[in-house]
């Protein structure tokens, strides 16, 4: 129905985007801050210092895949189609936020394995276009699920593809998945991501693709920013509210559609 297989790849490319660029993170308890600081003025010691660029992705990777919930928001790129996320999700395969293609948005909600989608027509009509769907099927599908949340339950078409978007336990798993894509970093001038301090990780890979992860320097060394630049999937995307709770409200009864009955033809 939506552009299922988009949207997963591209919460898919957030993730590979780390193990690609600087990676993982790591044991935060070895990257606390120091016990002591000598003067409130003077700056804080590094808490990576002595590590390489290797060492610390790998931390920030151990750290990043311990949250309980985080918040992705930025812009990645999935068979040159720029995708917008802003999602909260966490380790239950709950989450809440907003994904916007082409001039189109749409709300996605998930909670007890089903998922919940409400569109404005820009976004279905570009979403069922790409699905192959023709332009009378587009009007009459449109008129059914008009200003209402698609209810797509766990078996129905695009539910895992749709619902992995929600999985953060899968997601963060990718960042394991190669580590030889993870060698080879080094380390860039120290910076700000919101107010927080980082180390930054650089890796460049031939053909001109350049990822850069920034890793917290304060607290748990979790993963705050991953920018890629050249290459085929370019795109940001910040991460933030590490093991906040994230409140799924599910929509009322009588404001949803059930994908079956659109498949059947049945009445909403």
């Amino acid at each position: 129905m939506a552009s299922h297989r988009k949207l997963r790849a591209a919460s898919v490319v957030c993730v590979v985007a780390v193990v690609a660029g600087p990676a993982p993170v790591a044991a935060w308890a070895t990257a606390g801050p120091p016990a002591a600081v000598a003067a409130v003025s003077a700056p804080s010691p590094d808490p990576f210092d002595g590590l390489t660029a290797d060492e610390i992705g790998d931390r920030a990777v151990t750290a990043t895949q311990s949250a309980t919930s985080l918040r992705m928001t930025g812009r990645v790129v999935s068979d040159g189609q720029p995708l917008d996320i802003d999602l909260a999700l966490n380790d239950r395969e709950e989450c809440t936020g907003v994904m916007k293609i082409k001039g189109g948005t749409a709300e996605l909600r998930q909670a007890d394995r089903i998922t919940y989608m409400k569109g404005d027509e820009t976004f279905w009509r570009v979403s069922m276009a790409s699905q192959g769907m023709s332009e009378a099927q587009i009007d009459v599908t449109i008129e059914l699920i008009k200003g209402r949340w698609l209810k797509i339950a766990p078996g129905q078409p695009g539910s895992d593809d749709i619902g992995g978007v929600c999985d953060l336990k899968e997601l963060l798993s990718d960042l394991d998945k190669d580590k030889e894509e993870r060698s080879g970093l080094t380390r860039g001038p120290d910076a700000e991501v919101d107010g927080t301090p980082v180390a930054t990780l650089v890796k460049k890979k031939t053909g001109g693709e350049t990822t850069t992860v920034s890793v917290a320097q304060e607290g748990k060394p979790y993963i705050l920013k991953m920018v890629r630049t050249g290459g085929d999937e370019p795109g940001s995307m910040t991460l933030s509210d590490y093991d906040k709770p994230v409140d799924v409200v599910v929509p009322p009864a009588d404001e949803t559609v059930d994908l079956s009955k659109l498949e059947r033809g049945t009445p909403a």
